[in-house]
């Protein structure tokens, strides 16, 4: 009944307030671990993947543990340009040398380490439900002057379900193979400079709850290149830590993205650090009538295009116009 009256919900949410959230080119959510609030758009198929290899260093368990993997995000926009289905999760290998109280000892564990489910919808969108500021023609001090509405974000929340098959080692004693996910999210474009963030409450029916709160500022360096700098901070009873990741990524044409990261923490129980390169692509079979006037993230992408498609083109003589 829950889940009826929840997609109940959205079907009367799009049909009253539809925008796009297409744009161009790729909108994709690594290499960070947060979520950006805007959707991949209705009819578009987006993969996102990549390895990782690190060393968790856990002082008081005498413990040093070599770790790869590879995590993955499917994403869907299905029905309405404000709804995205999406797939989360990992998987992983820890080689684990211990040495307790002069014992040593070797060990290995691998699985999938998360697997969720789940659904973000775009609630607000500043620019469209505000509307674009219209320049004043007789002062250009009111122009340059701050807006304060530009501090008001666009806002999406997200539903969704961890699960797990099998005998998992990954699960702590007693938990369940499938709990609830929660997140909010936020995010302000301000030019070349994006900020996003993620708040979020995981495993909410377990005994040992987890919280997340995630910051994540992405800078555009040239129109194929951006840089990002992340803080995450987890708070639970069974695991808590403060995280740093920064790295970069590089567009190629409109549906391919690649990019690097690095990750470290400042505790000792465990030592952290990890690098992760991946690749993001997209399956574009959205419709040119679908991308409504009122979009706000896809319809900037679009201007710079339509301009360059204005420039002067060869005039058959060898020479340009």
């Amino acid at each position: 009944m829950r889940i009826s009256a929840i997609f109940s919900l959205f079907l009367i949410i799009a049909t009253t307030s539809l925008h796009a959230q297409y744009t161009e080119t790729i909108n994709s959510n690594r290499p960070g671990q947060s979520q950006g609030a805007f959707a991949v758009g209705t009819n578009v198929l987006q993969f996102e993947t990549g390895p990782y290899f690190g060393n968790d260093t856990h002082a008081g368990l005498g413990t040093d543990t070599d770790i790869w993997g590879i995590d993955y995000q499917l994403r869907y926009g299905l029905l309405f340009e404000r709804l995205e289905l999406n797939l989360t999760g990992s998987f992983e290998n820890q080689d684990i040398w211990r040495d307790f109280l002069g014992v040593t000892s070797e060990g290995n564990v691998r699985n999938f380490k998360t697997n969720t489910i789940g659904a973000k919808y775009l609630v607000f969108d500043p620019n469209v439900s505000l509307g674009e500021d219209k320049p004043n023609l007789y002062s250009w001090k009111a122009n340059q002057r701050f807006k304060w509405k530009t501090l008001i974000p666009a806002i999406s929340v997200y539903a969704g379900a961890n699960f797990s098959f099998g005998d998992n080692p990954y699960l702590f004693e007693g938990e369940g193979k499938f709990s609830p996910k929660a997140a909010i999210i936020t995010q302000n474009n301000w030019g070349r400079w994006v900020l996003v963030l993620n708040f979020i409450a995981d495993k909410l029916t377990e005994e040992y709850r987890s919280y997340a709160g995630i910051a994540t500022v992405t800078h555009t360096v040239t129109p194929n290149f951006a840089i990002f700098g992340e803080y995450q901070a987890i708070k639970g009873e069974i695991y808590a830590d403060d995280l740093v990741r920064a790295g970069g990524a590089y567009l190629i044409g409109k549906n391919l993205q690649f990019d690097v990261s690095g990750l470290l923490n400042f505790k000792e129980t465990p030592s952290r650090w990890q690098v992760a390169a991946g690749v993001s692509y997209r399956l574009d079979l959205h419709k040119v009538d679908e991308f409504l006037e009122e979009s706000s993230e896809g319809n900037r992408r679009r201007a710079r295009t339509e301009k360059l498609d204005e420039e002067p083109e060869n005039d058959g003589d060898g020479g340009n116009k």
